[in-house]
């Protein structure tokens, strides 16, 4: 019997949390955004489009669903940032403890925060790759350290950074930004590949990967909180983060900031698709 609630809507063989290698964490928190609404929507509607999903993966000629996904119970804080991210970051904790692999869906992108720390607590030699339109450096906004626009500022606090598909920041975050080896902005890269080995090379062995969907270009990905021009596309982004899976050890990650629009599924199956590709490429045997 398949389960809707479930990412993949996976019959119960495959979801069980004991049998399961991989746990999703619903993170549904919309608290500090300051345009569009509706990332705390977000997890809902990629679970139902991922219900829609064929789970055969053509390129990798996998079923990665057989490893077993396990989804968890939605998160609960819905106001507070900063007792979000301690209830996340407990979660978080646990699942890793139990020797899951954490993949975590938003809501807003201040999510990040406390499975990052869990992340940390966990593993040695890590490092966080963030795929993002928006640096997200602020040391505070709107009078908290744990605003989406700080949650980067919060990670480079306890380890190196690495940030890819930047095209937006506030003058305050400019000294983190220009000319850093560690930022490749989208408009340096969006038409080559030159930059696949030197990202790779500024990661340590251990990475923790947060996608922010406005990375993607609002042609294909326009259910933002904020879509940003000029972003990336499908292909090459899928082919950066294969060559990403096979030479580091990814060790969790997260995909936030889908903001469902009703009138435009396409956003959502996107999301789906793109966890179930990373997925794929982890475990790929």
């Amino acid at each position: 019997m398949a389960h809707k609630n479930n990412f993949c809507g996976l019959p119960e063989e495959y979801c069980d949390y004991e049998k399961a290698v991989v746990v999703i964490l619903p993170a549904p928190f919309d608290a500090t955004s300051t345009w569009i609404k509706g990332a705390d929507k977000g997890p809902e509607a990629i679970i139902e489009a991922s219900c829609n999903m064929e789970t055969y993966d053509i390129e990798t000629d996998s079923e990665v669903y057989k490893q077993g996904i396990f989804t968890d119970e939605p998160i609960r804080e819905k106001k507070s940032p900063e007792k979000m991210t301690v209830e996340i970051k407990d979660r978080a904790c646990e699942h890793i403890k139990n020797e899951k692999y954490l993949v975590t869906i938003g809501g807003e992108h201040s999510i990040s925060a406390g499975v990052i720390e869990a992340h940390v607590q966990s593993f040695d030699n890590l490092s966080v790759l963030q795929f993002d339109a928006h640096a997200d450096l602020r040391d505070e906004y709107h009078n908290s350290k744990y605003n989406h626009a700080c949650v980067m500022a919060r990670a480079k606090e306890l380890l190196p950074i690495v940030q890819v598909g930047i095209r937006s920041a506030d003058i305050c975050e400019r000294d983190s930004i220009v000319n850093k080896d560690n930022v490749f902005c989208a408009q340096d890269i969006y038409n080559n590949k030159d930059w696949f080995e030197k990202c790779l090379g500024k990661l340590t062995k251990n990475v923790y990967l947060t996608i922010d969907l406005d990375v993607f270009d609002p042609s294909i990905m326009p259910s933002t909180g904020t879509p940003e021009p000029g972003g990336l596309l499908w292909y090459p982004t899928l082919e950066f983060l294969k060559r990403l899976m096979k030479e580091k050890n990814v060790v969790g990650l997260d995909v936030v900031e889908l903001c469902p629009n009703p009138a435009n599924k396409g956003s959502d199956f996107l999301a789906a698709k793109l966890i179930y590709k990373l997925l794929s490429y982890r475990f790929e045997i």
